[in-house]
């Protein structure tokens, strides 16, 4: 079978707390993402928020419904947001193809039936990053490249958090239920991301780290803002953000990262602010 899942239930903050180092790892973490010729998905009971993958090394790659969402197709009520970070590939939905280059993006709505994931080159193939929602509404299938983003530039080489804000998937750009991506790279020298930290209780996030080398890694920050907690993030690997989170990283290098929202609005500044001299 081509596709793999897992279920995720939600943890409170009052949980998380007491959590040792690998319990924190298990529960938020997704360390093993990318695997040749298979589709593979976290199920989240955050927002109903799914974390998945699909990369089709040497043929092609349906997505399939999984016994979770207990519905015929994957897209029957949820959306679809599609990020891809390797070669160049195409996904097809209901017979029109789509070609992604890398950093290029696609949104998917509610409603489409048969979605496949192909590569170009199978000596260097696409790597198809994804986040669903639920939805519903069914708007418009949409490619989004980095031309078409919004862009933001955040930081100072001062506070080493210089970085781009890449919003791909957002209301601005392309209409969505409650799903929004993006992606984040930050310059060379600069190695804190999303600092000030912040948290919004009604939504939820996902984070992929990429663009990382492979002898290096991202301290990433959760938790309460006088209850933090860290884990050792690496290359390709993925945190689920809780909405009672704080989120925020610190890398041995620079580096770039996805991001990925849902909950109960669109607000992209939506955003409970925790500067330096108040997070614990």
């Amino acid at each position: 079978m081509s596709t793999q899942y897992e279920t995720r239930y939600a943890i409170g903050a009052n949980e998380a707390k007491a959590f040792d180092t690998e319990q924190l790892r298990s529960n938020f973490l997704i360390e093993d993402l990318f695997k040749p010729n298979e589709i593979k998905w976290v199920y989240t009971h955050y927002d109903r928020h799914m974390v998945g993958s699909a990369l089709p090394a040497d043929k092609p790659l349906t997505l399939d419904s999984i016994d979770s969402l207990k519905s015929q197709w994957f897209l029957s009520r949820r959306e679809l947001g599609i990020i891809n970070i390797g070669g160049e590939g195409t996904v097809e939905v209901d017979g029109e193809v789509y070609t992604l280059g890398n950093k290029e993006a696609l949104y998917v709505g509610a409603g489409d039936k048969n979605v496949v994931f192909a590569s170009k080159d199978a000596s260097n193939p696409a790597k198809f990053y994804m986040n669903s929602a639920a939805a519903h509404h069914a708007f418009p299938d949409k490619k989004v490249t980095k031309a078409d983003a919004n862009v933001l530039k955040l930081g100072s080489k001062e506070t080493a958090n210089e970085r781009e804000i890449n919003q791909l998937l957002i209301h601005s750009v392309v209409q969505t239920c409650q799903l929004q991506m993006g992606l984040t790279v930050l310059k060379p020298g600069s190695v804190w991301n999303t600092m000030p930290c912040h948290q919004h209780d009604r939504r939820m996030e996902a984070y992929l780290y990429i663009d990382l080398p492979e002898d290096q890694a991202v301290a990433h920050f959760m938790g309460e803002p006088q209850q933090t907690r860290v884990m050792w993030v690496k290359n390709e690997q993925a945190i689920v953000s809780p909405p009672w989170s704080i989120h925020s990283g610190a890398g041995t290098s620079n580096y770039a990262f996805i991001w990925g929202m849902s909950g109960e609005n669109l607000d992209y500044d939506d955003m409970d602010k925790y500067g330096p001299a108040e997070i614990r």
